[in-house]
């Protein structure tokens, strides 16, 4: 194979190389970015969250589930208005009803669209085999969780009926 070709083919691959859950960029519930790329090591829980449905209980598992696993998990809510409009509050209000009601201390993301053609890149590769990987989903309701491993391979998602303390979650950590 002569040089040109060579580069040719090192040019498609890195073409074709799928992108990391560590290179997508998020915000914070504050504005700020979040660093995927500083929980590497850990293993993460994406949950899309709403103050106003019959799962926002799991608030409290989630936060029980942070406290619980401190060193091996980061739990990540992402707050988002797409299922029954139950998420109408904006940062500062999300925020305190988090607190006040749930003693929520893990990260909040930004308001973010979970599916549709406004979806946000983090829930593109969560949802899409293409990019994670494993296997594609579609976001059904409020409190859909995703489980990533240490090195930002997804290893499963669970439906919102799944209580985030649940062996199905937890046999992972």
């Amino acid at each position: 194979m002569n040089l040109i070709n060579k580069a040719k083919t090192a040019t498609s691959k890195q073409q074709h190389t799928t992108p990391s859950l560590y290179d997508i960029t998020i915000n914070g519930l504050d504005g700020k970015p979040i660093d995927l790329s500083a929980f590497k090591g850990k293993k993460l829980l994406f949950v899309n969250v709403a103050s106003e449905c019959g799962f926002t209980k799991q608030y409290k598992d989630l936060q029980k589930l942070s406290d619980t696993y401190p060193t091996e998990l980061v739990v990540i809510g992402s707050p988002c208005n797409q299922f029954g409009k139950q998420e109408p509050g904006n940062a500062e209000e999300i925020q305190t009803f988090c607190e006040r009601n749930f003693g929520v201390t893990f990260l909040l993301t930004e308001k973010i669209d979970v599916k549709g053609s406004k979806q946000h890149p983090l829930y593109k590769w969560l949802t899409s085999k293409e990019l994670n990987g494993k296997k594609s989903s579609s976001v059904k309701w409020n409190f859909q969780k995703y489980l990533v491993d240490t090195s930002g391979k997804l290893i499963d998602y669970y439906y919102s009926i799944t209580n985030p303390g649940s062996s199905k979650i937890t046999k992972h950590l």
